[in-house]
């Protein structure tokens, strides 16, 4: 007898919550952990290796540690968690009080004690029979299985044949071939709640299961590569091509989709001060092309960075900023590959001098000196005066310590600050060679496959050591070194372009390609960093390539053509199928050899079966001639 199980429905519930609440409190509290106990410094990129350094480490801290860690997500997660974790105590204080699940029980049903007499018996179903009745209870069909129930009890109990049957099968009616309840609630039977259950599952399945499926479907389809959005991307198709200079990309940064609707002005009060920060910056700005409140704004905000002018910025602007500089790494890896599709080798290098520039929050006319520490105009002007001056950062690492200007208005810890920075900083040398695999003359021939291998060595590094994240402290997330290393022709053609993230002192680079027709080449190999300024090698790879007509004749070896006259796979599966047809007969028997042969024939191919028929009328001919009857040839060919 099917019907509605209160308890059932609890112990499915409890089973059901318990696969969401049981990993959903694990992750919680391991999510604790690593926000107040489990999380290093190092982990997060939180690392004081100078003094200016210091202020980014408490802000990563802060961030990426205790309360400010968890996110929104993480919440509305931890509420769900918590709600339906009071449900399932709720359920299993319900299962302790009456944890078991319906059985047919007379007595329980009737509602009488176990040692009850036929009286007590038959009273009890008169009163339940009328309690229960279907004229009293109508357009219920709990109150119709209850009834049935109840007539089932008391037969079971004054019934000779169906005591027996209940007390040898447990069930009234006999032995039953499959016992079942429904794990649903009764209250789901009650006529007074079957239009909230209607309306209730209409919502969810009409209503919040399509928007779940669609919302997720909208969102994930608005992404690309490497999380970056479609209409980015159409945007950086737009705005870049190979005249686009480093100074329009803040502004092509800012009309990436992935800012238009943080970056929209709030308030009246926020656009007076973009526009007061605007007339600060407007002197390093390329003339904007765009007058949208949002490029405007992501500009300005990017230029503010980008000439160190962030010291005034409210709360909210800055909170906006640094949405774009987190987002700026991947935007920009994007500018590159839409550079590469639109084979715009000069825009590239133009774009990774960009990233740069936003990772030391230093612009285009900046002296490269200033991404030291401390150092302002007036240390980079010391550092340039006298005979062994230097105006870039790159000469100024190759010098001693001792010789190092610009640190006479320093402290003992300003001067550590610097010298510590100068051995992060990178001094690299690069290496390259162009071969082709397998070649022992070193010889380029057109449409070889060539190689141009490039080593870099990090000079600042020991044996075994590796390098740290960028000494970037304007840069208010950690990063990791790593090179772009580009090849393209002398007319601005991208042959290759690619980003490596490799970490030790010594690494290589393959970059492959098909030589070019016969001539003489020259491409240009640009090495250059993701994050510090000036370090950029420029080196150039020369190739001839030669007519590949003057290679020696290719030939054959006379194993390699003996493999040529062997029987393919299929010739050999269908030579074994002709010779186990032959087989299969009598071999004593010459008729049936040949009939053999016909039926292998049969299912050769049209010509092949012309071929074998040929061949067995010139041997007739060849017989009949051995006995000197010329006159017979003409006839057997006839004949056959």
């Amino acid at each position: 007898m099917l019907q509605y199980d209160n308890q059932a429905w609890n112990f499915f519930a409890l089973s059901c919550i318990s696969l969401y609440i049981i990993p959903s409190w694990c992750g919680i509290l391991l999510r604790f952990h690593k926000a107040f106990l489990g999380t290093k410094d190092a982990d997060i990129g939180a690392v004081a290796r100078t003094s200016d350094e210091k202020i980014k480490a408490s802000e990563l801290k802060k961030s990426s540690t205790g309360l400010n860690s968890l996110n929104n997500r993480f919440w509305m997660n931890f509420g769900l968690t918590v709600s339906f974790t009071l449900v399932f105590l709720y359920m299993v204080l319900s299962i302790q009080d009456d944890g078991e699940v319906n059985s047919f029980d007379p007595f329980h049903i009737l509602g009488v004690d176990f040692n009850a007499d036929k009286k007590a018996i038959r009273e009890a179903y008169k009163y339940m029979s009328l309690k229960w009745h279907p004229d009293k209870n109508l357009n219920n069909p709990a109150a119709e299985s209850k009834f049935v129930m109840i007539q089932k009890a008391h037969e079971a109990l004054t019934d000779p044949v169906a005591m027996e049957n209940y007390k040898n099968f447990g069930n009234p009616d006999g032995k039953q071939s499959l016992e079942v309840s429904i794990g649903l609630p009764t209250w789901l039977l009650d006529a007074d709640n079957r239009n909230l259950v209607l309306i209730t599952y209409l919502i969810i399945m009409v209503g919040v299961i399509p928007f779940c499926v669609w919302r997720y479907y909208t969102d994930s389809s608005k992404f690309g590569e490497k999380d970056v959005m479609y209409d980015t991307y159409s945007w950086f198709h737009h705005s870049l091509d190979e005249h686009t200079l480093v100074k329009s990309l803040p502004e092509t940064l800012a009309g990436s989709a992935e800012f238009r609707v943080r970056n929209m002005p709030k308030s009246s009060t926020e656009k007076d001060t973009i526009a007061n920060l605007m007339n600060k910056v407007r002197s390093t700005m390329q003339k904007p092309k765009y007058n949208h409140p949002i490029c405007i704004k992501g500009n300005v905000l990017m230029h503010a960075h980008l000439c160190r002018q962030t010291d005034d910025l409210s709360p909210s602007l800055r909170e906006d900023l640094n949405n774009m500089l987190q987002h700026s790494g991947s935007l920009i890896d994007a500018m590159i590959s839409v550079c590469k599709h639109q084979d715009a080798l000069k825009t590239a290098v133009a774009c990774i001098e960009f990233g740069q520039h936003v990772t030391q929050g230093c612009w285009v006319k900046d002296n490269t000196l200033l991404q030291l520490p401390h150092f302002t105009s007036q240390e980079v002007k010391h550092a340039m005066k006298g005979k062994n001056g230097v105006k870039d950062l790159k000469k100024y690492l190759t010098l001693p310590d001792d010789q190092k200007k610009g640190l006479a208005d320093f402290n003992e810890d300003q001067k550590a600050d610097v010298i510590k920075c100068c051995s992060l900083i990178p001094d690299i040398t690069v290496e390259s060679k162009i071969f082709v695999d397998d070649d022992e003359d070193n010889k380029v021939y057109e449409g070889d496959l060539c190689s141009v291998q490039v080593k870099i060595t990090r000079n600042n590094l020991e044996e075994g050591e590796t390098a740290s994240l960028v000494h970037a402290p304007r840069y208010p997330f950690p990063k990791k070194e790593a090179w772009w290393i580009a090849l393209g022709t002398k007319e601005g053609k991208i042959i290759s372009i690619e980003k490596v993230a490799n970490a030790t002192r010594e690494f290589t680079h393959d970059i492959k390609f098909l030589a070019p027709a016969t001539g003489q080449y020259e491409f240009d190999l640009h090495v250059m960093s993701n994050s510090y300024v000036g370090l950029d090698k420029k080196d150039t790879i020369e190739l001839t390539t030669l007519d590949s007509s003057a290679l020696p004749e290719y030939k054959v070896h006379a194993d390699d053509a003996d493999l040529d006259d062997e029987p393919t796979l299929f010739e050999e599966m269908l030579n074994a199928n002709v010779e186990e047809d032959s087989d299969s007969d009598d071999d004593d028997s010459d008729s049936d050899d040949e009939g053999d042969g016909e039926e292998a024939i049969k299912e050769l191919s049209a010509a092949e079966r012309k071929k074998i028929e040929l061949q067995k009328r010139r041997k007739a001919a060849a017989e009949d001639s051995d006995s000197d009857d010329d006159s017979s040839v003409e006839e057997v060919y006839a004949e056959k």
